[in-house]
């Protein structure tokens, strides 16, 4: 069953029966808003999303990217899937694969963002929504609906950190603005 989070609301990723998750899918989808055109017709657009994973250190100190011009960490833990340009699709239009029994000891954070490359604003955007799944079964475990519009073109998604011997997962939903990862890192900094 799915938890569908909050603002600030934190999950642990201890599976039911006892024992941690070890592989798990953070999924990204969304649906550009068509425009209205010529004589009131409606116009699709093309909204080029893009979905990173930044890994830090304890000290907060970026260790590691994962995002469309590097798809995989140093290491081989994290994996995104591939870029997708126009959020065309049904379901995740963007993933990437974390195995959080490779993820480096000096790894302590791992915050997922998602940015506009195109530039245009989340108004412009509907159906966006992160979540995170259980790899070994499909099950998805948490969800994270990045409702509402605005004029930022960037938002600050979610963290899975280091909790005792497993991980948990914040949901943050700070909204940004860039045009890629980098452009957010001060206002990453803000939820290390």
């Amino acid at each position: 069953m799915s938890i569908s989070l909050q603002k600030g609301q934190k999950v642990s990723l201890e599976k039911p029966g006892g024992g941690g998750l070890t592989r798990v899918k953070m999924g990204l989808g969304w649906d550009a808003v068509a425009r209205k055109g010529l004589f009131g017709r409606s116009k699709a657009q093309n909204i080029d999303l893009d979905a990173s994973c930044l890994l830090f250190d304890a000290s907060g100190n970026l260790a590691d990217s994962v995002w469309f011009r590097q798809l995989r960490s140093k290491d081989g833990s994290v994996l995104h899937t591939g870029d997708n340009l126009t959020g065309e699709g049904e379901g995740d239009d963007e993933v990437i694969n974390v195995d959080l029994s490779a993820v480096p000891p000096n790894i302590s954070q791992l915050v997922f963002t998602v940015n506009s490359f195109t530039g245009q604003d989340f108004s412009q955007i509907e159906n966006a929504f992160c979540r995170l799944v259980d790899e070994s079964t499909g099950q998805e475990i948490a969800r994270y609906e990045l409702t509402g519009s605005g004029r930022h073109n960037a938002q600050i998604m979610a963290k899975v950190s280091r909790d005792g011997q497993g991980w948990s997962m914040t949901a943050i939903g700070a909204t940004a603005n860039g045009r890629t990862f980098q452009h957010l890192l001060p206002a990453v900094s803000a939820h290390l």
